[in-house]
């Protein structure tokens, strides 16, 4: 559906808003409620246990028989255990053992798991088969049983338990980046980074711990409450470090004195289930805030907004054409040094109601990034860097996405390529028509049936009853761009936006599909703008011709003026390709027979 970016863009200098990432992740964080509390919960635990020695009434092994079970007062506001040492100095610095266990076995298994995952995903190899081999036979150890095991032969202590179980902790990691790594090795961003000259080191570092992220910081989380359950289990057992004060050993204490006061288990299972669920909730805060950074780029941080000088000074409302006008428009996408390069420079266009405008060019020459532009569906890490794009009177530059969400269908649609693979196979024809008008329309379930029906009709497609209970593999590629078609005519949208939608067809089939297209845009006066790099279609649909080169209009007029007349050197170079007029080969023949023919 997309086309290969342009072989030499020019760079673009960062803006000021890349320095501000970091304090901009930590303001959404903020912003997202369940993670503002947790993080406030996790500081205001660790803030007092760090401050424990200021906090804590005494020393969290001071007792006094005396006061056994006394309950809360001035000098000890949460009471006495069964020994008369207080409950809250207890709580403070058993959190500092407990949680610095879990950030032993967390440090082990990141160290162990993260690294090897993205050698053998990126790699694989004989490392990946050795290092799986290794991982399976580690995970079907029981932990338990491993830890109490190594309780016996290393001694009582906890930290080297932790140790124990950072390895144990390990293939969970491992897994989880080496399966992600061996998806993403394969994509084509990669492979453009490989082509480029980019070390693998630089590689991973830029575009695959990117992908593996927001992953890792889940699992960091059920990983440390792991950790912190099976301690707290251990020392509830007896099996930990008896002299220390973990919220493990407390609540052993408070079981053995249950019926004398119950009350002892509240302090450490609350510690232990505020830092569990406040751990799960940052986490996953966390996670949203750096994904959405990504989707939200362009139309939050680092796509301006329309000011002046976005527009090219010389235009005027009156010139810009009413349906869809563009202007200076530059397309960007972060470059494999760093930085921002353009794809789409300079790009002015306009489509005007019941006009059929081509866009035209090899691969690469930006085509699709320039209708991207319009429908505000780039792919990931592009933006649109300057310049004005108006649809219907509105700037869709800096449009909240909820905005131009409610002007994709309604007064923008657009028909991609390869229509098999636009399809969900999942889902019959009929409910892939009617979900989307019952959406966007708000009509019923029988007033959508009814209206598919009818589009699909419209678009010429027999016995359309029995098309909309069929899924997409029943149907020909033919048949499927025509549902494609029927969805993006379902809202009566102003203007089109046709992405090479004969390619995968045959001869015979485009030509049905180009003069539907022809027919809806005389019936409904649509504006159209039809991306190809077939010359022949042009001139059999299109009014005006726009022709890009590297990411440039280079030539633009009527589709008589372009074809018949060129002023410039590349569409000529277009037109001489085009091999209708070229004579004939001779037929083959074997190489003997053409010897003995000479």
């Amino acid at each position: 559906m997309s086309e290969n970016l342009p072989a030499d863009p020019a760079p673009i200098a960062k803006t000021p808003a890349d320095a501000d990432r970091s304090r901009g992740i930590l303001r959404q964080l903020v912003r997202n409620p369940l993670g503002a509390v947790a993080l406030a919960v996790l500081l205001l635990l660790v803030t007092a246990m760090l401050l424990a020695p200021l906090l804590a009434p005494q020393a969290p092994g001071a007792a006094s028989l005396a006061d056994a079970f006394a309950g809360p007062s001035s000098g000890h506001p949460l009471g006495m255990d069964s020994a008369g040492r207080d409950i809250l100095s207890r709580i403070l610095y058993g959190g500092r053992n407990t949680l610095g266990g879990a950030v032993i076995a967390l440090g082990i298994a990141l160290l162990l798991g993260v690294p090897a995952g993205l050698y053998a995903g990126y790699y694989g190899g004989r490392f990946d088969s050795v290092a799986n081999w290794l991982v399976n036979l580690v995970m079907a150890l029981p932990a338990m049983v491993v830890l109490l095991a190594s309780r016996a032969i290393l001694g009582p202590n906890v930290w080297v338990l932790m140790v124990v179980l950072g390895f144990l902790s390990s293939p969970s990691f491992f897994r989880l980046v080496r399966g992600i790594v061996a998806n993403v090795r394969g994509e084509l961003y990669v492979d453009a980074a490989r082509v480029s000259g980019l070390s693998d080191t630089r590689i991973v570092a830029r575009h695959v711990l990117t992908v593996v992220r927001g992953p890792i910081i889940i699992q960091t989380a059920l990983v440390s409450g792991l950790a912190i359950a099976l301690q707290a289990g251990l020392e509830f057992l007896g099996v930990g470090s008896g002299d220390s004060a973990t919220w493990g050993a407390m609540l052993n204490e408070a079981f053995q004195n249950i019926q004398r006061r119950p009350i002892l288990l509240l302090w450490p299972g609350l510690a232990l289930g505020l830092t569990n669920a406040a751990l799960v909730l940052i986490a996953t805060a966390l996670r949203d805030s750096l994904e959405n950074r990504a989707g939200q780029a362009s139309r939050r941080k680092r796509t301006p907004a329309r000011t002046a000088d976005a527009v090219a000074p010389e235009d005027s409302a009156e010139e810009r054409a009413e349906l869809l006008s563009i202007r200076s428009l530059a397309v960007a996408y972060p470059g494999p040094e760093g930085g921002d390069k353009e794809v789409v420079h300079e790009v002015d266009l306009d489509v005007r109601p019941g006009e059929i405008v081509g866009l035209v060019g090899e691969s690469g020459s930006g085509k699709t990034q320039t209708a991207f532009s319009v429908l505000g569906i780039f792919p990931e890490g592009g933006r649109i860097s300057r310049g004005s794009v108006l649809v219907a009177g509105r700037e869709v530059v800096g449009m909240p996405e909820r905005d131009h969400r409610a002007l994709r269908g309604a007064t923008v649609a657009y028909i991609p390529q390869e229509p098999m693979s636009n399809l969900d196979p999942a889902f019959t024809i009929g409910s892939q028509l009617i979900e989307p008008m019952r959406h966007v329309l708000g009509l019923s379930r029988k007033e959508a049936a009814e209206r598919a029906v009818d589009l699909l009709r419209t678009v010429e497609i027999p016995n359309p009853e029995q098309v909309m209970r069929r899924y997409p593999h029943e149907i020909s590629g033919g048949m499927a761009q025509r549902v494609l078609i029927a969805g993006a005519m379902s809202f009566d949208p102003a203007l089109l936006i046709a992405d090479e939608p004969t390619t995968a067809l045959d001869v015979r089939v485009q030509a049905e599909v180009l003069d539907l297209l022809r027919r809806l845009q005389q019936e409904r006066n649509l504006g159209v703008l039809l991306v190809t790099h077939n010359l022949g279609v042009v001139a059999d649909l299109c009014d005006r011709v726009a022709v890009m080169n590297k990411g440039r209009i280079v030539e633009t007029g009527t589709a008589e003026q372009v074809l018949h007349d060129p002023q410039d050197d590349y569409t000529r170079t277009l037109l001489d390709a085009v091999l209708d007029t070229a004579p004939a080969r001779e037929p083959w023949q074997p190489r003997e027979a053409r010897s003995t023919t000479v």
